[in-house]
């Protein structure tokens, strides 16, 4: 009785016979892992802005009649409406926004930049006491500096002010930190040495020589800020009164109060809050390129 002899594979070169050459090693499959993670994360955070970009653009029968995520065809008309609403006040709800996060983050920015480079540079008593102090601000929640600061600066009778405001957003532990570290990194010792050589006084080194190398960092502190501000809530909510010197968080906040009675102004609402994130944008994309310009060429420039 005879078989039939059946050919038998080679095996490839460098392979192990027996091992199934077409599944993916268990390496890369756990290498997916995080990929994986960061996809479901990334969904987690833009469902909610697609939800609201969607709904943007529904009337207010729409809005509650159609697919959450079928597009609308009243945009034109909530823009409309929301600009028309109290003669506009949207409009100085976003531009009390701009001044409060604009000058805010600036002034920010340059206290940060000068006390980070004094703590970087300058050998004195009780620097890291100082500092430490600092990092403890970061910890600290800003729900617990809130009361704290309204009465303070209800005894120097700025409450209900534009100031009151923008003080207390002018000092930024995180800043401060981030300031330092960049400067211990970014301006050499010997550098500012030299300055000292060629009879610069300490002002003229921190402007013409160590402030261009911190520019990177300063632009990272300034955005920060000014989406911190720009989004802030309990801060206006506690020192403001008068709605005309809202920032936005909080007018939208009292147009989703009446929103209760009036469900109309539902939509007002989701415009206001999706106009609200296109400056954040904006200014992340402008601010991303001069951003990454400066990392590559800050020092050269200086």
């Amino acid at each position: 009785m005879s078989s039939l002899a059946v050919p038998q594979a080679e095996p490839r070169a460098g392979s192990t016979p027996g091992t199934a050459q077409d599944r993916p090693p268990l390496r890369r499959r756990i290498a997916l892992i995080p990929t994986v993670t960061l996809l479901l994360g990334a969904l987690y955070c833009l469902l909610p802005v697609a939800w609201v970009v969607i709904a943007a653009t529904k009337s207010g029968p729409e809005l509650f009649s159609t697919f959450t995520f079928l597009p609308g065809t009243g945009f034109a008309d909530n823009v409309r409406d929301l600009s028309a609403y109290r003669d506009g006040v949207y409009w100085k709800w976003m531009g009390n926004s701009a001044l409060y996060a604009g000058v805010g983050a600036l002034l920010s920015a340059c206290v940060s930049a000068v006390s980070g480079y004094a703590l970087a540079t300058y050998r004195f008593r009780g620097r890291e006491t100082l500092f430490n102090v600092l990092l403890a601000g970061v910890l600290m929640p800003p729900v617990i500096l809130a009361v704290p600061q309204y009465l303070l600066l209800a005894k120097a009778d700025l409450t209900d002010s534009y100031l009151s405001v923008l003080l207390p957003q002018i000092l930024f532990p995180y800043g401060v930190y981030l300031a330092r570290i960049y400067a211990a990194a970014a301006v050499p010792a010997d550098v500012i040495e030299a300055g000292r050589m060629d009879g610069a006084s300490e002002w003229r080194i921190f402007t013409r020589i160590a402030l261009p190398m911190m520019i990177p960092g300063m632009v990272t502190v300034f955005l920060f800020q000014f989406v911190a501000i720009w989004n802030n809530f309990l801060l206006p909510y506690i020192m403001l009164s008068d709605d005309e010197k809202f920032p936005i968080t909080l007018g939208l906040f009292t147009l989703l109060e009446q929103g209760a009675n009036t469900p109309a102004l539902y939509t007002l609402v989701i415009t206001g809050a999706f106009l609200a994130v296109l400056p954040l944008v904006a200014l992340f994309l402008v601010i991303q390129r001069f951003w990454s310009l400066d990392l590559l060429s800050g020092a050269v420039k200086s």
